[in-house]
């Protein structure tokens, strides 16, 4: 049975996924150079896959940018 088009969401596929499809954890051993072409599909080493926190800064880290524009900020010299 399948599901009527108006409860599906559109972006269900865009989310993290925990698990990865074999291409894809191919695709990451090859990065990591732990895959050559000879090796066999099956029984592939485990890939971790995390998710991303690129956007995400802790008040620490806002507080020590701070300190360094402040310090890294010096008055413009006059070319004369």
């Amino acid at each position: 049975m399948s599901i009527d088009p108006s409860l599906k969401i559109k972006g269900a596929l865009s989310r993290h996924r925990n698990v990865l499809k074999r291409a894809e954890r191919i695709e990451q051993l090859k990065e990591e150079d732990r895959w050559s072409e000879d090796d066999s599909l099956l029984g592939l080493p485990k890939v971790a896959h995390r998710k991303s926190h690129a956007g995400r800064k802790d008040e620490e880290d806002k507080a020590k940018e701070a300190a360094t524009e402040a310090t890294v900020e010096t008055p413009k010299s006059e070319k004369a």
